[in-house]
């Protein structure tokens, strides 16, 4: 049986007050992957505890049919409100590590000691290491044994500074995450019409472009998985 650690935010406002947290359809697709082909998930977060949803993201026209079913679904948000602290997981080893995103993850992943050491001894290990939309953030500062950026010349994707504009959101978030992840000389992929699915893979590392990637870097992680 394959297992996979589900990371997610504790964050749910933005420093102006407006509400932010996990992108819930970025993490309903993984889920029901790993599901449809019986893996062991594990969800976490930096604190433990409830995972506030971004409001956006329940939205009926955002919301698509596989992300409401579980939205409804008791068991799943049970599962998904009882997270494990980063502490509590920190020595276990998984076959994927997953980074959810959600704006409010720009405030909790990028500095977190713990989460990057996590994603470090697993991309280290040949573990599939994979992060979607602002959860990328998470491995902006993630150092290798040898002291170079986890992601520097590697072929990586995340939400970009247009479609930050598209999401108006330039004003509240507390970096520009396009303009951060290129510092650390990348190759930046990203789709030709924003907001459309785009997944970059390098090695066993995935990652995907924004939310409409959800389905896309599911796919394309059960891909590695199975192989």
């Amino acid at each position: 049986m394959k297992s996979i650690l589900l990371v997610v935010t504790n964050v749910s406002h933005y420093e102006s007050g407006l509400q932010t947290g996990l992108w819930l359809s970025e993490v309903t697709h993984i889920y029901h992957t790993a599901k449809q082909n019986a893996w062991e998930v594990t969800f976490a977060s930096p604190k433990g505890g409830e995972v506030p949803i971004d409001p956006e993201s329940l939205k009926p026209f955002v919301m698509d049919k596989i992300t409401k079913e579980y939205n409804s679904s008791p068991n799943f948000n049970k599962e998904l409100n009882q997270t494990a602290s980063l502490e509590e997981i920190e020595n276990e080893m998984f076959d994927c590590v997953y980074l959810a995103g959600g704006h409010a993850t720009m405030y909790d992943f990028p500095h977190n000691a713990l989460l990057q050491s996590i994603v470090r001894r697993h991309y280290e290990s040949g573990k599939v290491v994979a992060a979607i939309c602002h959860g990328v953030g998470g491995l902006l500062n993630v150092k290798l044994s040898n002291g170079k950026y986890l992601i520097t010349g590697k072929k990586i994707t995340g939400f970009d500074w247009f479609e930050e504009s598209i999401a108006r959101r330039k004003k509240e978030v507390p970096f520009n995450l396009e303009a951060a992840i290129k510092e650390r000389d990348v190759i930046f992929d990203k789709a030709f019409i924003p907001m459309t699915s785009n997944v970059a893979i390098d090695g066993n590392l995935i990652t995907g472009q924004n939310p409409f990637s959800s389905k896309e870097i599911a796919r394309a992680i059960a891909k590695i998985l199975k192989n």
